[in-house]
């Protein structure tokens, strides 16, 4: 997908903050998950912090592997048995501690105040269930709907997010559907019982351009119209630059930087969120212009080493990025703008650090540098 143009929901942010209400729906303090696998401890999410207000719509980036899916999942409390939360990590919905909630009671928080809006819809839905029958079975049972009602609302469902003759497609098996389609009855599926969080992980990963586009507009007018809170998780800074009130950029398991969308992409303080940028493809390049790309591979998290996990792949790293791991920490300057670096972009210390790693012509992780490299 290529870069939009339109950065930040509505033409004027302060406005729009101030006239949305601002509870807050969902709090992540200090998120670790952590796999335990034959290799060792994989330390998927390591000490994430998050919040979402009602109506807001939070955007999280990052490369696969990031830890973006394993957060979301975290907070649906879906993660697989070998999985382990560690103690201290803190998911707050709208004021209950999900922590706390009994495991045999977590199905009734899925629907009603928790949804989420998978990659693949055609494994998230049931292969030998016709999806009215399966829209139909989530309405009688959260919300006790009589057979014909529950049938009446599902249709109703369908036509809402755009699926034509819907009393037709109510008896269609997954498998009769697009692509397209099949994302939309999962998102159907999704607000059925208008949750207060609903979490899209990736919702247009397997779909063409055109579906994309369609699909992130059905989710944003759904969401402004039930004042809904969002979660939209993906590898692509061009999908939620118009489309989210505030962004957080994982990286090996870290949120490296937060901030307001506008802010973020008006003055964007850590080297991997200018790299993610310059990756996006440009309308109106040349057919044969190389694209941009990252440098190296993303972290091994088993049992990582000490230091800044951006700093093998990072233009501006010195010898304190290999032994000190950077917080996530505000400047004076812009109190709502994260940033995980010891020299982030446009401040003197970062403008020094890519000068002197230009002129010895590699960084303190040994990887080249040349003026080329460097914004």
């Amino acid at each position: 997908m290529t870069m939009q143009t339109t950065v930040g929901r509505g033409s004027n942010e302060g406005n729009q903050v101030g006239e949305r209400m601002t509870r807050e729906v969902l709090q992540v303090d200090n998120l670790r998950v952590w796999f335990h696998t034959p290799a060792g401890l994989v330390r998927a999410v390591d000490g994430v912090d998050l919040r979402v207000n009602q109506g807001e719509t939070l955007g999280i980036v990052g490369e696969s592997g990031s830890g973006k899916s394993v957060m979301a999942r975290a907070i649906m409390k879906i993660l697989p048995p070998n999985a382990e939360v560690l103690e201290g990590s803190r998911i707050v919905l709208d004021g209950r501690d999900l922590a706390r909630v009994n495991p045999k009671k977590e199905k009734h928080l899925w629907g009603v105040d928790l949804a989420m809006v998978f990659q693949d819809p055609m494994t998230s839905l049931t292969p030998v269930m016709t999806v009215g029958r399966q829209l139909s079975e989530t309405l009688r049972y959260h919300k006790k709907l009589g057979r014909v009602a529950a049938r009446a609302e599902a249709v109703d469902l369908l036509r809402r997010v755009g699926i034509p003759e819907p009393a037709k497609r109510y008896n269609y098996y997954p498998h009769n559907l697009s692509g397209g389609m099949r994302q939309r009855v999962t998102i159907a599926l999704a607000i059925s019982c208008s949750p207060k969080l609903l979490i899209a992980d990736e919702p247009t990963t397997a779909l063409d351009v055109t579906v994309q586009h369609q699909i992130l507009n059905l989710l944003q007018s759904l969401q402004e119209s039930a004042s809904m809170s969002m979660i939209l998780v993906t590898h692509d800074l061009g999908v939620v630059a118009g489309r989210a009130d505030h962004i957080a950029v994982m990286y090996a398991g870290r949120v490296v930087e937060r901030a307001p969308t506008r802010q973020l992409f008006a003055h964007m303080r850590h080297p991997y969120t200018r790299a993610l940028i310059d990756a996006i493809p440009r309308v109106g390049m040349p057919s044969q212009a190389r694209l941009a790309s990252i440098p190296g591979r993303p972290p091994v998290i088993i049992d990582p080493p000490p230091g800044c996990s951006f700093a093998p792949r990072c233009p501006s790293a010195q010898e304190r990025c290999l032994k000190e791991t950077p917080k996530l920490e505000s400047g004076t300057d812009s109190p709502g703008h994260g940033t995980a670096c010891f020299f982030p972009l446009g401040t003197a210390a970062g403008d020094e650090a890519r000068r002197r790693n230009v002129e010895a012509g590699t960084t303190a992780a040994g990887a080249p540098v040349s003026p080329a490299t460097v914004v």
